[in-house]
């Protein structure tokens, strides 16, 4: 049992570690979406998140059809560090534009009932220019690894963005803890701790991604993500919107993807990857059996 974690694995293992020895590849691991549905909830979290809260099932029944009518994620947040036990809890739903508009409409809920205003936020426009979101997985009692490595991270970050920071529940990805998304730009980074995280939340706010720590964008596709990652890593940081992926083909086992970017970033580049499994492994720290996953490996980067 880890103290004061209400988290617990088997036998030591921990997902995160054993992935770090193998030198797993988090290039194209983001979980697709563009709509997130933040939900605040101070107390513990059930390892299913919103769906296992003792909630109305009325109540929760109506958040949880227009959020998959919206293709939307719900995502239980708290502030990092302590909290207080009474209040009005905020909600929110943060939309990604590919235009680079995000959007944001805010709540605030303290009778179950009131959270039926995310219905309505689902459907409406939201607010431009408002500060992006930095969500931090904590979701100890889904993974432990989530809680070890997460909260630390989540509490570095929170004493430099008080304002932006929250833990969320699961996002998937539990062996890269500790895991956050920048929302609603729709980035996932992997494998921070308390002095990566700053540094590379810093350089994102500041409009330079870094490959190393990218898991990818969410309105890609995986093999998409993990070519931008690699022009990334070849050329080096680049804003949000400075490279866009414009052609992706097959060609028999590889995959051709063209991206384009903005000046002063190469105007045209071609990636080629290679798509295979995994050796089965331990993905998860309670994972009952071994799993296998895509890796995405780039063969060839040229530049027009």
């Amino acid at each position: 049992m880890l103290q004061g974690s209400d988290v617990a694995t088997t036998k030591g293992f921990f997902c995160a570690n054993s992935a770090r020895v193998r030198g797993d590849s988090m290039a194209g691991t983001a979980s697709p979406g563009l709509v997130w549905v933040l939900i605040e909830h101070r107390g513990g979290w059930p390892p299913n998140g919103f769906d296992g809260l003792d909630l109305d099932a009325g109540t929760k029944a109506v958040v949880s059809t227009a959020a998959r009518r919206a293709n939307a994620r719900v995502l239980l947040v708290r502030r990092p560090g302590p909290r207080p036990r009474h209040g009005p809890k905020r909600w929110a739903v943060l939309r990604y534009e590919s235009s680079g508009a995000y959007q944001q409409l805010w709540g605030t809920w303290e009778r179950e009932e009131d959270l039926a205003g995310i219905v309505t936020a689902l459907a409406s426009p939201g607010s431009s220019g408002l500060p992006p979101v930095i969500l931090i997985c904590a979701h100890g009692r889904h993974d432990p690894c989530c809680a070890v490595r997460g909260r630390p991270v989540g509490r570095a970050l929170s004493m430099r963005w008080p304002e932006l920071v929250w833990e969320c529940s699961h996002v998937g990805g539990d062996r890269f803890a500790a895991n956050a998304v920048v929302a609603p730009d729709g980035v996932y980074y992997g494998g921070l701790d308390a002095e990566s995280s700053v540094a590379t939340i810093e350089a994102h706010l500041g409009g330079r991604i870094h490959a190393e720590y990218l898991r990818g964008y969410t309105d890609l596709t995986p093999l998409q993500q993990a070519a931008v990652a690699a022009v990334l890593e070849r050329f080096g940081p680049a804003g949000r919107h400075d490279y866009q992926v414009t052609e992706t083909v097959r060609q028999g086992e590889r995959w051709r993807i063209r991206i384009t970017g903005r000046p002063p970033h190469p105007a045209s580049i071609d990636v080629e990857l290679e798509a295979r499994p995994s050796p089965p492994c331990q993905l998860t720290c309670l994972a009952p059996t071994t799993g296998s996953v895509m890796v995405y490996e780039p063969t060839s980067i040229r530049s027009a």
